[in-house]
């Protein structure tokens, strides 16, 4: 039986590391094979070599993010053991700090993986950006965030929500209500992400006074968009001709954020979608960043990730 030893400063890091009923540690545990014991301010792992090396480099890694201030939770354990599994653990430390905004009920908002932070630094970093991947992996949420910081920082005037209203196998249109009331179910991530940052009463208040607009991407046609933050969600389900359209809204002073997800395509059959094509046309210009997500940035439930990965075996074993 091989051993390795790592010494912790305070009991705070060993209670934050093992986590609630040892869940995080039990984690490390099922991975690799080994044991786990803290002993006092030393942790001992003991099991075949090679897999208590790794259980050692995870275990040393979550060390580092607790003592900049990180709370373990599942996802990010199992983040921190892929990234070991792939020799990659030097750059857990690149997701410590980083708080992008605080939301309504004084939650940090920071990203969680690799993908999530090469996202958030291509918003900040240029004008136009498209962010590709499966759902759960923060693509709207962060770009929310994002946009409440800039909003916050009096870098823009206004945010500008929209999204194509396309039915995912469903038809809305015999829906009681007026125009806002029938768009609305298909706004409502939307809504969700700007309570979540500013809280309901703030939310309506820069609502009344313009500063916010949540809208279906027809209401874009024919503006110009000055000063603003814009997010046009579930890409994919908008046409070339309206995605033209939207990235022709841009005016001085604004960012775009484009998200979509190509596996989702809601368009009718023969219809090509426009986020496919603006990635091809748009690669190779300066100041429009493009940034792809995979399953290991997806930040639900675990099963999330393993659906996204049986889907994208199913459709590579198809081709």
């Amino acid at each position: 039986m091989f051993e390795r030893k790592i010494n912790i400063d305070r009991m705070e890091q060993a209670a934050a590391l093992f986590g609630s009923l040892d869940g995080n540690v039990k984690l490390i545990e099922q991975e690799y094979g080994v044991e786990l014991v803290c002993r006092g301010s030393e942790i001992k792992i003991s099991g075949e070599p090679e897999k208590v090396e790794k259980a050692f480099r995870a275990v040393r890694s979550l060390l580092s993010l607790i003592n900049r201030g990180e709370t373990l939770s599942e996802q990010n354990v199992r983040y921190c053991i892929s990234l070991v599994n792939e020799g990659k653990e030097d750059k857990i430390d690149a997701l410590a700090g980083g708080c992008i905004c605080v939301t309504s009920k004084g939650k940090p908002v920071r990203a969680k993986t690799l993908g999530q932070k090469r996202y958030c630094t291509a918003i900040e970093s240029h004008t136009i950006t498209i962010g590709v991947g499966p759902a759960g992996t923060g693509k709207t949420y962060l770009a929310v965030a994002l946009a409440v910081k800039a909003f916050r920082a009096q870098e823009v005037n206004r945010i500008i929500l929209t999204r194509p209203a396309v039915e995912a196998g469903e038809k809305l249109g015999f829906l009681p209500g007026d125009l806002q009331q029938k768009v609305d179910p298909y706004l409502r991530p939307l809504y969700d992400a700007l309570f979540d940052m500013l809280g309901s009463e703030t939310y309506q208040k820069y609502v009344e006074r313009g500063n916010i607009e949540v809208a279906p991407l027809a209401y874009m046609r024919g503006r110009t968009l000055d000063d603003s933050f814009i997010i046009l969600d579930e890409a994919q389900n908008t046409t070339p001709e309206q995605m033209k359209m939207f990235l022709t809204r841009l005016g001085f002073g604004s960012k775009m954020v484009i998200t979509g997800d190509i596996t989702q395509i809601d368009l009718p059959d023969g219809k090509r979608s426009g986020l496919k094509d603006v990635l091809h046309i748009l690669r190779d210009i300066d100041d429009i960043a493009q940034v792809r997500f995979n399953e290991k940035d997806v930040v639900r439930h675990k099963l999330v990730q393993d659906i996204v990965r049986a889907y994208e075996k199913n459709e590579e074993a198809g081709r």
